[in-house]
Order: structure tokens, then C-alpha cells, then sequence
């Protein structure tokens, strides 16, 4: 295969070829005329009724019996959940890698790939949430699935939770596109774009921006007036608009995906009557059957700590999910889909060992990798210094444990013994939601190498 290929430029009889390939090697039966028949349509971008009509099938027959065992077989094939809207997508993405693992020139000093296959792949700096067509996103096959099988029940809420760079919202934007491959109406409310404006005029203005803008991503009329009464108070009707407008307007399930909801930490007033409200939603649910269509996703960042009253919140009903950090075998996953020849372990054990598998740390660091920006000596030397790759999540850290210096006070002693320490509870609390610290028990450590090189030099707190 040329290196020149590009994501454009694969076409299907090259994808059929390969797919049937796979097969026959895994002692499979190669696709059908009805299976060609669906990817066909796939790849010119019909619908499943269109396709049935030109090819005289039955439209529930091609997408509730060919489809499933097509796309079973297919995710089998490149290890990743494939569904008709990513099925292209996926395809592409491990033809890509395919190519990329054929014509990598590795240096055995190095480890590195040719300067040809990093164009091939042409990847870009990580930096926030991994799109969904991208090779380099590493599934956590457990939490996803037990994320879209809790996503089917319902009136479900799922809680996810995590430091920042964790990979929240990577994880929501495969939850969403799970919920549309199961024809759900979805809405994603990123609560970092609300205005100052918004959050400063209470919950009644919150509340008529929360619904205007699900009304606006359904592509509903708004029609707030409609249901808006100061009699009852905006609480209830926006409880109000939601049932007998939003989820009255259709059968379908409504999966609601609010990101960042810990932007409303710091809102006080809002967060009493926003949060107990979401909470009030799923326990309606459990009386009221227009309530079950409701399917509520919460992402908030630990960091920030905020004690509410949990009994009236969403925080302590559903599925709790905590994103953790990668295992070694991830690590080299990770790698692998850069180019990069770690198959020793070695450089994936020293990148563990300093990281202590953070996500967006590994993922930086293999990325600059293998790009040939730096050496992995040269990474190690640097990654706990201002000018290091690490240099403004340190910092970020940093200017955190100023801000309370009982959280710092709190670090110098782990960084002053080699031995896990008792911590008070809510500094361990703070300094675990950080991800700062991890817990035994009620003893404490540091998380990795990176935290105890970096602190270790810092200024004794006074």
C-alpha cells in the first residue's frame, strides 16, 4: 500500500479486500452479497430505507438482522465497537494503522518511525477531548460498556468523574454517538460555554438558557412562554417544559450530556436549585413513565470541591463511573498507534514509572516521542522542570496548592518520606480528587515520580 494514502482516498473495493482477507485468516466466511450490499450503502452515505428499496429488501430485515452481525463481525476484526454511523470512520482509521504497521521503518537505537509514516498518520498535538474518527483514542472497553448498556435503561444518570486531562470528555463523545447509533434524540451541553451574564442573573435566567438552548440543539422552537409561569416559579416549569414539551414530542429517548456541570460549583445560588432539580428528574422516573425517556450523563472534574448537600443532589444516585489512569498495557497501545517500537516494555516502564499512566502526560509524551522532539533521556531529565513538556500542568498544580496551603503542607510531607502517611480526611479527599495522591486505605502516597521530583524542589511552605 502507498504511504501516501489518506483517510480520503481508501476506497470500498480496497476496504472488501481487506475485510475478507482478515476473515478467511481467522477461519471466517467472507461477506455476503447482503453484507456488500450495506457497506456500499455506508460508503455512499444512504440510509438503510433507500438501500433496502434499491436492492428490494426489507428495510427492518437489512438493520435489525444483516446489520448487527455485519458490524459484530467487523468489530472483531479491528477491535473497536463499530456501529452504521462510525462504521466508515473505523474502517478508515484501522486501514490507516494497517498501513502505518507495514511501512514503519524502526531505528533500533531510537525507536522511532520513519518521517513518511508520521505523514501518513499525521497526527496532531493532544489537546483536549480525542475526536471520534481519530486511531490514537485508547478504549476502556469495561467503563464503555457499562456506560451504553446503563445509557438503554430507563430514566438511567450516569455520573462521570475524574481530574481534569483524564479523558471525561473523550468518553462522553463515544456515549453520545452510542446513543445515536441507537436512533436516540441526544443533546451535549458543555456548561463551560455559559455566559457570565447567564450565571450571575440566578436560576430563573439559568434555567431559561439551559432549556432554550436543548430546545435549539433538538431543533425544537424554544417556545419558553409557553410553559414559563412566575406563579410556580421556574423550577417547575422548567420541570414542566421538559415533560410536556422535550419529552413529549417524540418516542424517542432523549439522552441529555451536561459537561464541565462543575463550572457551576462555584455558583452557590444556582447550584442549591439546578443540581436537586437534575436529581428530582430521576427520581420521577421511577413514578412516571414520560420521565424514563429522560437519559441524564453527568462530567465534573474533582478538583474543584464544593461540599453540597449530597442527599439533594445527583452526586450520590446511578452509575458512578471514575476514570482512572492507563495500565502499562494501554501505555503500549498508545504507543503502537504513534509508530513507536516499544515492544521491550522498557521505555513504556519508565514513562509509567514518571507518569504514573496519566492519561494526557503518557499521551503527550509519546507524542512528542514520536515526532523525534525529544529523546526519552531527555524527557526524563526535564519532565519535572518549568520548561519541561509537563510544564503548565505542573504549574497548574502548583498554583493550586498556594491557593490552600494546607494542601501544600500537606504534599511537602509526602515528598519529605518514602513511606505513605496518614492524611486528614478532606485534605486527602482534595489532594486525591486532584489526582495528586493515591490512597491505601487511609494512607497516601504521591502518584508518580513526576509529582516527587517536582515538589521535592520547591520552596519548604512557612
Amino acid at each position: 500500500m502507498d504511504t501516501k494514502l489518506n483517510v480520503d482516498s481508501i476506497k470500498l473495493d480496497f476496504v472488501l479486500e481487506t475485510i475478507n482477507r482478515k476473515l478467511l485468516e481467522t477461519n471466517n466466511y467472507p461477506l455476503n452479497t447482503t453484507e456488500i450490499i450495506i457497506l456500499q450503502g455506508i460508503w455512499d452515505n444512504k440510509t438503510y430505507n433507500i438501500v433496502a428499496e434499491e436492492a428490494s429488501y426489507s428495510s427492518s430485515y437489512l438493520s435489525n438482522v444483516v446489520a448487527p452481525e455485519l458490524f459484530r463481525r467487523i468489530s472483531d476484526i479491528i477491535g473497536q465497537r463499530v456501529t452504521k454511523k462510525n462504521c466508515q470512520t473505523q474502517l478508515k482509521a484501522y486501514l490507516i494503522l494497517q498501513a502505518t504497521s507495514k511501512k514503519t521503518v524502526v531505528s533500533q537505537d531510537s525507536g522511532k518511525f520513519s518521517p513518511s509514516v508520521r505523514q501518513l498518520m499525521s497526527p496532531i498535538f493532544p489537546s483536549g477531548s480525542i475526536s471520534l474518527d481519530s486511531p490514537f483514542y485508547i478504549q476502556r472497553a469495561d467503563i464503555e460498556n457499562q456506560v451504553y448498556a446503563e445509557i438503554e435503561k430507563p430514566g438511567a444518570l450516569v455520573r462521570i468523574k475524574a481530574p481534569q486531562e483524564m479523558g471525561k470528555t473523550s468518553l462522553l463523545l463515544r456515549v453520545i454517538n452510542y446513543a445515536e447509533s441507537l436512533d436516540y434524540r441526544t443533546v451535549n451541553l458543555d456548561l463551560q460555554q455559559v455566559g457570565q451574564d447567564i450565571l450571575s442573573g440566578g436560576i430563573n435566567k439559568f434555567l431559561r438558557w439551559f432549556c432554550a438552548n436543548i430546545a435549539y440543539q433538538l431543533n425544537l422552537e424554544p417556545n419558553l412562554n409557553d410553559y414559563w409561569d412566575e406563579d410556580i416559579g421556574s423550577k417547575i416549569s422548567c420541570s414542566l417544559y421538559f415533560r410536556n414539551y422535550l419529552l413529549q414530542s417524540t418516542n424517542s429517548p432523549l439522552l441529555l450530556a451536561l459537561d464541565e456541570v462543575n463550572q457551576i460549583f462555584e455558583y452557590p445560588e444556582i447550584a442549591k436549585d439546578f443540581f436537586p432539580l437534575l436529581r428530582s428528574w430521576y427520581e420521577e422516573a421511577k413514578r412516571r413513565p414520560v420521565w424514563q425517556k429522560l437519559r441524564l450523563v453527568v462530567v465534573h472534574s474533582t478538583e474543584i470541591y464544593v461540599p453540597l448537600q449530597l442527599k439533594q443532589s445527583p452526586f450520590n444516585v446511578g452509575l458512578p463511573i471514575q476514570l482512572g489512569s492507563f495500565n502499562l498495557e494501554q501505555v503500549l497501545e498508545l504507543a503502537q498507534s504513534y509508530g513507536l517500537d516499544w515492544s521491550d516494555g522498557e521505555e513504556a516502564h519508565l514513562l509509567m514509572a514518571t507518569t504514573g499512566g496519566h492519561p494526557s502526560l503518557v499521551h503527550l509524551a509519546i507524542y512528542h516521542l514520536s515526532r523525534e522532539d525529544i529523546t526519552m533521556r531527555q524527557l526524563l531529565e526535564t519532565a519535572a522542570t518549568s520548561t519541561g513538556i509537563y510544564g503548565s500542568h505542573l504549574r497548574r498544580h502548583q498554583v493550586k496548592l498556594e491557593e490552600e496551603p494546607e494542601l501544600a503542607i500537606a504534599v511537602q510531607n509526602l515528598v519529605n518520606t518514602n513511606e505513605p502517611i496518614l492524611l486528614e480526611p478532606i485534605i486527602a479527599y482534595k489532594l486525591s480528587s486532584m489526582g495528586l495522591i493515591k490512597l491505601d486505605g487511609n494512607k497516601a502516597t504521591l502518584s508518580c515520580d513526576l509529582y516527587q521530583q517536582y515538589f521535592g524542589s520547591q520552596q519548604q511552605p512557612h
